[in-house]
């Protein structure tokens, strides 16, 4: 990733299929507008359907993940209350028979080669694709028509999924995410310190600012 003007990041731990996530994202940028420089993202992936699985890479919905219909009864709620909160409107209130693996392959290997702006445009497109229009960020030719609407080669998303190396480095920022003690989304971490969960912008204020 290119260096920015700016000095300061925000390292951002989290899932695309993670609602709370994209509601983390929305606070974090009602905090960037009140601000005189904008912070820089250092997004890491984190794996919430890694127990699930198989080795094809389809996912087993019979695992026991200990999430019951009363656990995600009472997170629909907490996503509408932050939708109200937050002003934001979303297409679904969970997205638990989504697989985001192949949108974090693609996302991080832009991440590291493209431009912030490009990977920003990216990583922001496939959270509105999901959470706005319902759309399967786990499909790829979805996946190359959501780069193409920011202006990537939709030959280029089928090129980095078909690359081996490329699903071996995100399953290892997952690991490196487990060993620094990450274990929800979203993470907000700034010098040191760490904010869990889709926490308002005076949260991030302080997290940042100190204040």
């Amino acid at each position: 990733m290119s260096e920015q003007a700016t000095s300061e990041r925000l390292t951002v731990y989290s899932d695309y299929v993670c609602p709370f996530c994209y509601l983390g994202r929305a606070s974090l940028e009602q905090y960037q507008a009140t601000r005189e420089t904008p912070l820089e993202i250092d997004w890491h992936p984190f794996d919430l359907r890694s127990g699930q699985r198989r080795d094809d890479g389809s996912i087993d919905h019979s695992v026991d993940t200990g999430k019951d219909e009363e656990y995600f009864e009472e997170a629909k709620q907490g996503v509408r209350r932050l939708q109200e909160k937050y002003d934001v409107e979303m297409d679904l209130d969970i997205a638990t028979d989504v697989d985001s693996l192949p949108a974090q392959v693609v996302s991080y290997a832009l991440e590291e080669r493209e431009e912030y702006e490009t990977w920003l445009a990216f990583d922001e497109a496939v959270l509105d694709a999901l959470w706005q229009d319902g759309r399967d960020i786990g499909d790829a030719d979805v996946l190359a028509d959501v780069a193409e609407s920011v202006g990537i080669d939709a030959d280029r998303v089928h090129e980095l999924l078909a690359d081996e190396a490329r699903h071996a480095a995100v399953h290892e920022q997952f690991r490196r995410a487990q060993q620094r003690g990450v274990t929800g989304v979203p993470t907000f971490a700034y010098d040191g310190h760490a904010a869990r969960g889709a926490v308002g912008p005076e949260q991030l204020a302080r997290l940042v600012e100190g204040v």
